[in-house]
């Protein structure tokens, strides 16, 4: 792969800029790829929470409203889209789970998920990516932020 710039001019250019910029990246290449399947990213969420077993309504929406900022109003759409389309049932307790079809839908995603993290890990090494989020999160730290993941 070619750089944009030289070692010497990389270690000016603003992280602000490039962490953006791969954010945009990454992001788009997933959500693209998943509608190509008929999903999106947030309803890929609320499917492999589910994964391995029911959960209630208020753990799932908890967990993921605040997952690229996404917000309560839009992750309750998603997951009411989720029952609509027949991948998730809600029962009395609210208590979400997979139907049989969401449970195949969810593996057929799994895949497409495992061969987009190849795509963009390609020529990354483990211990590229370990020290890549480890210096995105000091940068976090040190600017005041807070980030978090499951």
């Amino acid at each position: 792969m070619e750089y944009s710039h030289s070692d010497a001019e990389l270690l000016r250019q603003p992280i602000g800029y490039w962490s953006w910029a791969a954010h945009k990246a990454v992001v788009t290449r997933t959500r693209a790829a998943l509608a190509e399947i008929g999903t999106t990213q947030p309803q890929w969420w609320v499917l492999a929470q589910l994964a391995d077993s029911p959960k209630p309504r208020d753990e799932v929406s908890g967990l993921l409203r605040n997952y690229l900022d996404t917000g309560q109003e839009n992750m309750d759409w998603e997951i009411n889209r989720t029952i609509a389309l027949g991948w998730v049932t809600e029962d009395e307790k609210g208590r979400l789970a997979l139907t049989p079809e969401g449970r195949a839908f969810h593996k057929k995603v799994a895949v497409l998920q495992e061969r987009l993290w190849a795509e963009r890990h390609a020529g990354i090494s483990d211990e590229e990516y370990l020290i890549t989020l480890k210096v995105l999160q000091r940068f976090i730290h040190n600017t005041g932020g807070s980030a978090w993941h499951h």
